[in-house]
């Protein structure tokens, strides 16, 4: 990135140079940066809080629900719930959950 200073007008030039670089969005990957971010975290941030992958797993009968939406969310939790009472009720030697 160039920024030429004309007639000894610095600080024009660091006003372009500051635009330059907010419209690159340098300043905000300076801000991204400042901390560590973990991987969870920057996968949260690039697909959105939506966008990961929510997967209820369900050991009681090893099938996998993909959920979409609130109302799958409450069913997923639902099943989870059963599928832990299910395996209360279960001899501790059945099963590999």
């Amino acid at each position: 990135m160039q920024v030429f200073v004309r007639d000894n007008d610095v600080n024009g030039a660091l006003r372009v140079l500051k635009k330059k670089m907010q419209r690159e969005g340098t300043f905000r990957e300076m801000k991204r940066r400042r901390s560590y971010e973990k991987p969870s975290e920057r996968r949260v941030r690039e697909n959105g809080p939506r966008g990961s992958v929510d997967t209820a797993r369900l050991c009681a009968n090893g099938s996998s629900a993909r959920v979409t939406d609130r109302g799958d969310r409450r069913k997923a939790a639902a099943s989870r719930v059963s599928a832990k009472r299910a395996r209360g009720r279960r001899s501790k030697s059945s099963g590999d959950c």
